[in-house]
């Protein structure tokens, strides 16, 4: 169970899709690119080293094609088909980055667990260092936006086989 206080974010819904194809959407770039940001935003570049320690980096562009900032992440934790944990805060091999291209870092944890009917419970939290880190993220658009993706990702795995 994720820690809820006022520097978390959580978007928690039940989903019609198995823990294990959540799992596999986030950590395979073919899988990620097409659902990660709202349209008509893009995803044009992914690459996971899905291991304590990688790399977890998109490239997104806006509907005009312009590059969004972006630094590589850093996988913090991984529980095949359960859970992952990465944050803006590190970069690959857990070295610190440099001020960020984004107003504030977070961690971000994705848990998944099955809901015993053949779907899952899927709970996303932003962790942030304080309450105005949050405020900012969710001013900037959190719930609407990863609620979106959450749609698109559910929308993805249920019409992509997943081989």
């Amino acid at each position: 169970m994720s820690q809820q206080n006022t520097s978390n974010l959580v978007l928690e819904r039940i989903v019609d899709v198995p823990p294990e194809l959540l799992f596999k959407a986030w950590t395979t770039p073919q899988h990620l690119m097409p659902w990660f940001c709202p349209k008509p935003y893009q995803t044009i570049e992914c690459e996971i080293d899905l291991r304590p320690g990688g790399t977890f980096f998109t490239q997104m562009i806006d509907p005009e094609g312009n590059k969004l900032p972006a630094e590589p992440g850093c996988f913090l934790e991984i529980v095949p088909n359960r859970k992952i944990v990465w944050t803006s805060a590190l970069g690959p091999g857990f070295r610190p980055l440099e001020a960020s291209a984004f107003p504030w870092v977070f961690t971000a944890m994705l848990e998944f667990e099955p809901n015993g009917i053949g779907g899952a419970i899927y709970r996303a939290t932003a962790i942030h260092k304080d309450a105005k880190d949050a405020d900012s993220h969710e001013q900037m658009g959190f719930s609407q936006g990863w609620g979106v993706v959450l749609d698109q990702l559910v929308a993805y795995v249920k019409s992509t086989p997943m081989a």
